[in-house]
């Protein structure tokens, strides 16, 4: 695969942080992330996106909010 653009590389985004794009695939796609600012933030936030939702589900909530949500 080669000519990897914003389109098709987030198309193949997922398998390439679960390690199972082809290795041709993922250094073309690393080539275009490389040089495309706004994918590489894309990719930084695809990478957060995981922990935000940790940090957020760890939470407490004041209990008379969650009193009223019952």
């Amino acid at each position: 695969m080669t000519d990897v653009t914003c389109a098709s590389g987030v198309e193949l985004l997922m398998d390439y942080l679960d390690g199972v794009l082809p290795p041709q695939a993922a250094r073309d796609l690393e080539a275009h992330v490389a040089a495309c600012e706004r994918c590489r933030a894309y990719l930084e936030s695809y990478r957060a996106t995981p922990r935000i939702l940790r940090e957020a589900t760890t939470a407490d909530l004041p209990a008379e909010l969650e009193q009223s949500l019952r």
